[in-house]
């Protein structure tokens, strides 16, 4: 499990939360209780519908410490541990009126963030230890992606696109080199690849995108002899529309490198990966040195998390349907 380091929300997102972001039931049920003078401690569980890879509760917690007073108490599994169906994963035991009306944030936290990193899981696992890179941050609303990056990465994957991603989860950095774009407006993939040796830093991996205007293989051997021993890696994206990144491409692309002496370059695949495609590609033993997955991991649905208060001033208590009572889970660690 990697370790990862969040960004402590700020006040005015706290503010948000308890606004914006909350259901307007739970606003209106803070001021009723508050006008009847009603309140009492609970305690409250938080579990999942499903097993999945827990994750943002990290998040959670911070959101937490923030609005919970001394004595207040939030036990919680580890970010990035495996979670049974049911299991409880976030438990708090403080007055209701100090945390209720953040249950919509609390859940939400943890039912996206738990949906991106188990469908990282599945990712990583199939790649077989090789490593995954989360570029799906192009397929979600700008203020979600860095959030959805930092899942991904507790899920498993290495790296990911965005610099807010890659901070989030306590990475030196983002991964990446360059899109289609910058090539096409060099109009050679040569001149691209040389002038972004130019004038990129040492940190950056030479890795070369070369599907843009020739055969896969003979655009590869062409920046392999510009860059020579700078050269890091090749980056296969073939679209659908020219067939895709196969098996037997990336092994003429790797037979051909080899043969011209540039088996020092890897070979990097991305363009549509999931877990499936990955097996693929690993099933058939393809030298392929890392994987870019996108929409396979940010399009991945939530696993969705329940609260209910299973006790009242100590004493069990629930809805219709549940067990009444905290229930005993040894997992759970308090943070709080």
């Amino acid at each position: 499990m990697k370790q990862v380091t969040a960004l402590a929300p700020s006040s005015d997102l706290l503010a948000y939360y308890a606004t914006a972001a909350s259901d307007v039931y739970f606003q209106r049920a803070q001021r009723t209780l508050a006008g009847a003078h009603v309140d009492a401690v609970v305690a409250m569980d938080f579990f999942a519908g499903k097993p999945g890879v827990l994750c943002g509760v990290t998040e959670a917690v911070r959101l937490l410490s923030e609005v919970l007073q001394e004595g207040d108490e939030a036990y919680a599994i580890a970010e990035g541990a495996a979670i049974g169906a049911k299991e409880t994963a976030l438990r708090v035991r403080a007055p209701y009126s100090r945390f209720g009306v953040y249950e919509t944030a609390l859940l939400g936290m943890l039912s996206s963030c738990t949906g991106w990193a188990t469908a990282a899981r599945e990712v990583v696992d199939a790649a077989a230890g090789k490593r995954v890179i989360s570029f799906g941050a192009r397929h979600v609303h700008p203020l979600i992606g860095p959030t959805m990056e930092y899942s991904a990465v507790v899920g498993g994957c290495a790296g990911c696109a965005t610099p807010l991603g890659a901070q989030l989860a306590g990475l030196e950095g983002a991964s990446g080199t360059m899109p289609h774009a910058m090539i096409l407006l060099f109009g050679d993939t040569v001149k691209a690849a040389l002038a972004f040796d130019k004038h990129m830093g040492d940190d950056v991996l030479r890795i070369v995108l070369v599907d843009t205007f020739k055969d896969e293989a003979e655009e590869s051997l062409r920046v392999a002899e510009a860059l020579g021993k700078r050269l890091r890696g090749v980056r296969l994206d073939t679209p659908g529309e020219r067939g895709g990144v196969t098996v037997d491409l990336v092994k003429e692309v790797r037979a051909r490198l080899d043969l011209a002496g540039y088996s020092h370059v890897g070979i990097f695949v991305s363009g549509g990966l999931d877990a499936a495609r990955i097996r693929e590609f690993e099933a058939a033993k393809c030298p392929i040195h890392s994987y870019g997955v996108g929409m396979s991991i940010s399009s991945a649905p939530p696993i969705a998390f329940t609260a209910d208060i299973k006790e009242i001033g100590g004493k069990p208590m629930t809805k219709r349907g549940r067990v009444p009572g905290a229930a005993p889970n040894p997992r759970l660690a308090r943070v709080i």
